[in-house]
């Protein structure tokens, strides 16, 4: 029997389909902005996946920080407490983790992205207690190398692991990066379950993306009445300087025949500005491999579903990642955009490379 302590940090990605590239001091203007809560669904498949299993023994922390979706996925789990506040803290993902320790659980298993994985970290650091960790991803940025790459990924690998290893925790500051700079910090190190659907840290820049920015460009001047959907990264930051703008290098821009309709655009701005003919243009997110679901969650399913997709990359990317994932929080999306897809890799070079 495994005993697995899971804990939600229920505002965690709030503030990605926002713009706000992150919920750290700004669930109040997500809010105001219309977000709404991603953790409980990506709760909810994890759970599921894990529900499957006969040997698992599920404890949990009160109400929305994960006994409500335990339960309604079937678990009858043991809860060892509850927030303080209708509000959940940081102090409460603490007062969880060492609560699950003192029950004897065999796995902290989280939902949240990187400010809950330091939490999580630093918690099991202080108790100096050798529990591994694993995340379920649901925040905005995911810089750290201690979660699934899906829901029901991390929820297998929960299940089924059989060794661990040492991996970093990393947080970035998160008024840098809306102002358009990755200031990453090594904040813990933490013991994690292995296989292969981890995650890799991170890796920010990469590449000459010259002639794959050319194509692009190229290819739009030759179109009219396309709107183009332009997605964060040092590689779109370079197909946007030949669309002839400087974009916002972490956000979501949109362009059509010269002119920038959205900079750094929200999930309902980018909706709006769509029009008959859309392309989503974006490249995968360093060693993680990541099209959609890291990063650009402004790109949103209702987005996706009206767009036509092109991938582009560095080849150096390419084999640094050797895959390309999805993880929209749609699952029948999700399996329709798998399967082998086509990447631009130079001005007119294009490669084949299998979307999981």
């Amino acid at each position: 029997m495994r005993r697995i302590g899971f804990v939600v940090n229920p505002i965690a990605g709030m503030g990605g389909r926002v713009g706000l590239k992150g919920t750290d001091g700004k669930l109040a203007e997500a809010r105001e902005r219309g977000a709404e809560p991603r953790a409980p669904d990506r709760a909810r498949e994890s759970l599921a996946t894990l529900a499957e299993y006969d040997d698992i023994e599920l404890v949990t922390y009160g109400g929305q920080m994960g006994e409500t979706e335990a339960r309604e996925t079937g678990f009858d789990p043991t809860v060892v407490g509850a927030p303080e506040g209708d509000e959940t803290t940081s102090a409460d993902t603490r007062a969880a983790v060492e609560a699950f320790v003192a029950e004897g659980v065999d796995l902290v298993f989280f939902v949240g992205g990187d400010g809950t994985a330091v939490d999580v970290a630093e918690t099991l650091a202080g108790v100096d207690i050798d529990v591994p960790m694993l995340g379920v991803p649901a925040g905005v940025k995911v810089y750290s190398s201690v979660f699934g790459v899906s829901p029901s990924a991390a929820a297998r690998l929960a299940a089924t692991f059989d060794r661990t290893e040492t991996r970093e925790v990393n947080d970035i500051d998160e008024d840098a990066y809306r102002g358009g700079e990755v200031e990453t910090e090594l904040r813990a190190l933490a013991t994690v379950p292995v296989g292969d659907d981890l995650q890799s840290s991170k890796q920010i820049g990469g590449g000459t993306v010259e002639g794959v920015a050319e194509g692009i460009a190229q290819d739009a001047r030759g179109e009219s009445g396309v709107t183009y959907v332009l997605g964060p990264g040092s590689t779109l930051a370079a197909v946007k300087r030949e669309f002839g703008f400087d974009g916002s290098p972490l956000g979501v821009d949109m362009w059509r025949d010269g002119e920038v309709l959205v900079r750094d655009g929200t999930e309902s701005e980018i909706l709006a500005a769509l029009g008959d003919e859309n392309r989503i243009v974006v490249s995968p997110i360093g060693g993680q491999g990541f099209v959609f679901g890291r990063g650009n969650l402004q790109i949103s399913p209702a987005v996706i579903r009206r767009s036509e997709t092109t991938v582009v990359a560095s080849k150096r990317k390419l084999e640094e990642t050797g895959v390309l994932r999805v993880d929209t929080g749609d699952s029948d999306l999700d399996e329709e955009l798998r399967g082998w897809t086509r990447v631009r890799v130079g001005r007119y070079e294009h490669r084949l490379v299998k979307m999981v």
